[in-house]
């Protein structure tokens, strides 16, 4: 698991540690949703200036990129490996986790849909307002998801998965993304 020093980056990490990288992803949502958060009331102050287009790009990117790429590596890799893991034991646990952080996936693709609408607008100069109802459902479910992975979900694999699983989780992270590997 990534360890945040108040101060300092966390380390980068890479696709030979898939879970510190799902972890550090984890991190790099929060610090979007943070920006989310915050752009409402810039956007009430100032308009759709050039900091608040910037932003709501930036937000937009990673949303539309990184964060879906998240969700795939979890879903496709991470979930079906820890199942397998779980194979001859009681998995009913795991199972209802890894449904959970499903449907977790499904709501926040929608509610991210509403909020980029308003994103979009900002972007192109023409909106000023973000619904506050709309960002605090996106942030506050992201909160709560991630929350179940990094306490629950992650240590368990870290816990469960051998160096093979691991290794084959991180060659599809990188294959998702059309990442060669290093030589």
């Amino acid at each position: 698991m990534t360890i945040d020093l108040p101060g300092h980056s966390a380390p980068t990490a890479g696709f030979d540690a898939p879970i510190e990288m799902l972890s550090a992803c984890d991190h790099r949502i929060e610090r979007q949703c943070a920006t989310v958060r915050l752009l409402a009331p810039h956007l009430a102050a100032h308009g759709a200036d050039v900091e608040a287009r910037t932003a709501a790009t930036s937000v937009m990117r990673y949303f539309d990129t990184a964060a879906q790429q998240h969700h795939s590596d979890e879903e496709e890799n991470l979930f079906p490996a820890l199942i397998e893991s779980m194979a001859g034991s009681d998995a009913v646990c795991l199972r209802a986790l890894t449904d959970r952080l499903t449907a977790d996936h499904r709501e926040l693709d929608s509610l991210w849909q509403r909020v980029r609408i308003a994103l979009e607008q900002v972007v192109a100069g023409d909106g000023v307002s973000l619904p506050a109802s709309n960002v605090e459902a996106l942030v506050g479910l992201h909160e709560q998801h991630i929350e179940r992975e990094e306490r629950d979900l992650l240590p368990m694999a870290a816990r469960l998965l051998s160096d093979d699983a691991l290794e084959r989780i991180g060659r599809a992270m990188r294959e998702r993304r059309g990442i060669e590997p290093v030589a």
